[in-house]
């Protein structure tokens, strides 16, 4: 069995709301809600929802580029198991090496004011990994892994299209060796033949590096393609979290079915029927008691309203969050399409 690189139990972040003269906490928005998970060396978990569901917000919190309200954070590195929230000074700094991140936007994340060069050796400057041509041996190296050509390293960010400029934010997480990478919607703001480029990317290097990720997004055909298993989050927690294949053709949570009921189809003679979900998504700051997706769901029943469902393995590792996600029979992918 596989042994997690990355270990996540009761994972929380509220943010206070303050209103008045004084700035009284008056409220707080449920961002993240008791989130737990691993992952395992080498693979790569998916992590979809819609926007505002928590996403960017628990992967900033692994790096502890946020620092959580409550829960664990483990991460297993040479038969040592640490404790994330228990790093802090030079002691995180160092330990950064290790957890890298890929952003959405890769314009606004590349300073316009640095060089290529300087931009993928920064990390490699700020932990002192040697000196000034070892450094520029590194990134020449590293450049060219990332399929940029190292006549490139002297320009500057404006210099080069979104797919490039993905590129050297890949190039510059991979400088460190790192053994995790969260990749915020990498993709997202690319065109699609490009987006494609870079998934490929990004799955040569997992093979090549030993890399492991975690993918957030909410493009799922994207997901799909990429990902070893996917995490569904709604309102702050977890919904289901299975193998893809599983998760995609016998989804056990309503709000999946309706996620694969939005994912394009490439033959339109098995062009299926969205599932339009009612009403808007929960407020953070004031969820309905009982299942916050309740309102929504075709499905519900009174003790939807009244008790909040736990996130439970119904079997093979198929985790689901539903009072009735062993009774219901829902539509995959294919069923769908096919039931048009």
């Amino acid at each position: 069995m596989t042994q997690p690189l990355l270990e996540i139990e009761g994972l929380t972040k509220f943010f206070p709301i303050k209103a008045g003269l004084l700035r009284k906490k008056v409220g707080e928005i449920r961002a993240v809600d008791d989130v737990s998970f691993h992952i395992n060396r080498g693979e790569t978990l998916g992590l979809v929802g819609e926007s505002g569901c928590g996403k960017t917000t628990t992967g900033r919190m692994i790096l502890r580029l946020l620092e959580r309200t409550a829960g664990t954070m483990h991460f297993h590195l040479d038969g040592e198991r640490i404790d994330l929230s228990s790093l802090h000074g030079e002691q995180l700094r160092q330990f950064r090496r290790h957890m890298q991140m890929i952003f959405q936007d890769p314009f606004s994340s590349l300073n316009p004011r640095m060089t290529v060069l300087d931009i993928i050796g920064e990390p490699l400057k700020a932990l002192n990994y040697g000196s000034k041509s070892e450094i520029e041996d590194r990134v020449r190296w590293i450049t060219q892994a990332a399929g940029l050509q190292v006549e490139f390293l002297r320009r500057y960010p404006h210099a080069f299209s979104g797919g490039q400029r993905q590129r050297i934010g890949i190039a510059r997480a991979l400088t460190l060796n790192p053994k995790l990478i969260v990749c915020d919607e990498p993709v997202s703001a690319l065109d699609v033949s490009v987006q494609a480029q870079i998934i490929n990317l990004l799955k040569d290097l997992q093979e090549e590096f030993g890399l492991t990720y975690l993918f957030v997004a909410h493009d799922l055909s994207v997901v799909e393609n990429i990902s070893s298993r996917v995490a569904v989050m709604y309102c702050g927690r977890i919904v289901e979290l299975s193998e893809t294949n599983e998760l995609f053709h016998r989804p056990r949570h309503p709000y999946t079915e309706a996620l694969m009921s939005a994912v394009p189809k490439p033959d339109p003679d098995r062009a299926g029927k969205r599932m339009l979900l009612q009403g808007e998504v929960a407020d953070p700051s004031n969820l309905p008691p009982g299942c916050a997706f309740h309102p929504r769901c075709r499905y519900a029943q009174d003790i939807c309203k009244q008790e909040r469902p736990e996130l439970d393995d119904i079997g093979g590792g198929h985790c689901a969050a539903c009072h009735f996600a062993r009774e219901l029979e829902l539509k995959g992918v294919e069923d769908v399409a096919a039931a048009t």
